[in-house]
C-alpha cells in the first residue's frame, strides 16, 4: 500500500504553509536580532535586554520590537543599503 494515500492533499498543503510560516518567523527574528546589534544609539545593557526579550518570549519580543522600532529599522536599513 502506498504511504502517500494516508496523507490527504489538504494536509500536505497545510504542512507546507506551516513550514514556510516557520521559515518566515525565523527570518524575522534574525532580522530583529541583526538590527539590535547594528544599532549604535543604545548601550550594551539595552541590547542585552532586547536579545533576552526576543529569545525568552519570541513572539511578543519580536512583535514589540517591530512596533517600537519600525522607523529606526527602516532608516538603518536604508543607510546600510546606501553605504553598500
Amino acid at each position: 500500500m502506498p504511504i502517500a494515500a494516508d496523507y490527504p492533499f489538504l494536509d500536505i498543503l497545510w504542512t507546507i504553509i506551516v513550514f514556510f510560516a516557520w521559515v518566515i518567523w525565523i527570518w524575522i527574528a534574525i532580522t530583529v536580532l541583526a538590527d539590535v546589534f547594528r544599532r549604535h544609539d543604545i548601550g550594551g545593557w539595552t541590547k542585552a535586554a532586547w536579545v533576552v526579550f526576543v529569545i525568552v518570549i519570541p513572539f511578543l519580543g519580536v512583535l514589540v520590537y517591530l512596533i517600537a522600532e519600525h522607523d529606526g529599522m527602516q532608516k538603518r536599513g536604508a543607510k546600510q543599503a546606501e553605504a553598500q
